[in-house]
């Protein structure tokens, strides 16, 4: 079967490897038809971020079941899944409390093991999410992403009547305006410094949009003065100039989720630090995607969502094709974030290809 290798110093290539096998009782084997490249896989394919090399990535990834282990009676072959990449330990205390991303001893499909970007892959069926008819395998593959967002969403009390703000319009940024907007946000705002993305954002349905690169924060929060009450940050770019910049915009007590991966020191000015103690803010720290029974209720909002037609993925992917192009594609990036989503699709391949 085709499988996209990363190896150290950057190396993206399409190899032929051994099908998996059925190897417990509750494994899963699947068909996997689509995954999409991760912000966070950029570091492990150009600036050795990953736990080995060589290494197959995808977490974000959707197929369909061809094979399942003896104990497992649902999902049966031919159903839809998306993959739910957590593997906590469901010992530890922190499993016993829930608290799934807090695990001592998880490992994480497509990261601490090799991932979905390949034919076929056999996970464990607690690791699988049976999706509903009629959701594509693009949308089953934005599942992981989009509840990425939603758990902040959930950690923050919901967003209903409350006044949204994205900070960074990237695939992420983009997929939680839509679900704040579809969860009953009073208004969401978009700030990037890509005016491209600004005007993408008015059209998935933002009420303002600013530029952050022509405004300064008290430009902007002058702007948004009228609505400094009851304010949900979401920083989703994971740059410490958008971190302050969401503290500095911050209204009255509002309540500001981090949801972007810092891969650079932050340091706060003092006064942007006395703005944090001055308003009052509440500051949300979030990781990945799961709470309370598993996989968590954000996987549940996501099935939703998809089925209310409230999500619109269509301007979000930027290349999708087969392992060649996916692989180029990736390779191009040479370490830069991405610009729009990288999908591999293996629905041309020929079914049950080895």
């Amino acid at each position: 079967m085709k499988s996209v290798v990363i190896h150290a110093g950057g190396s993206v290539t399409v190899e032929d490897t051994p099908l998996p096998q059925i190897e417990a009782g509750d494994d899963v084997l699947v068909q996997v038809i689509c995954s999409g490249l991760c912000g966070s896989d950029i570091p492990r394919i150009f600036h050795e971020g990953a736990h080995f090399y060589p290494i197959t990535l995808g977490h974000e990834f959707c197929g369909r079941v061809a094979e399942t282990g003896d104990n497992v009676l649902d999902p049966e072959p031919g159903d839809l899944v998306a993959c739910v990449p957590l593997q906590p330990c469901f010992d530890c205390e922190e499993c016993s409390r829930q608290l799934w991303s807090q695990c001592r001893h998880y490992s994480f499909i497509g990261s601490r093991s090799n991932g979905g970007n390949r034919e076929f892959i056999t996970v464990p069926r607690q690791n699988l999410f049976r999706l509903p008819a009629g959701t594509s395998p693009v949308e089953g593959a934005f599942f992981e992403p989009m509840t990425v967002s939603l758990h902040t969403i959930e950690l923050a009390g919901g967003c209903r009547d409350k006044e949204v703000i994205i900070v960074g319009a990237g695939t992420i940024g983009l997929l939680a305006m839509q679900c704040a907007k579809a969860l009953g946000a009073r208004s969401v705002t978009a700030i990037d410094i890509n005016p491209e993305r600004l005007a993408l954002s008015r059209r998935l349905g933002a009420d303002y949009a600013f530029n952050s690169a022509e405004m300064t924060a008290e430009d902007i929060r002058s702007a948004m003065y009228s609505r400094r009450f009851d304010q949900l940050i979401l920083e989703t770019a994971g740059a410490p100039q958008t971190v302050e910049l969401s503290f500095q915009i911050a209204g009255p007590h509002a309540q500001v989720g981090l949801i972007g991966t810092l891969h650079c020191d932050l340091n706060l000015s003092s006064a942007t630090f006395g703005q944090i103690l001055r308003k009052e803010l509440k500051v949300l720290g979030s990781w990945m995607n799961y709470s309370g029974a598993w996989p968590g209720v954000e996987w549940e909002q996501a099935t939703h969502l998809f089925e209310a037609g409230q999500i619109d993925l269509s301007a979000l992917i930027a290349v999708q094709g087969d392992a060649d192009m996916y692989a180029t594609a990736v390779s191009e990036l040479n370490g830069k974030p991405m610009s729009g989503k990288i999908m591999l699709d293996f629905s041309g391949e020929k079914e049950g290809q080895s």
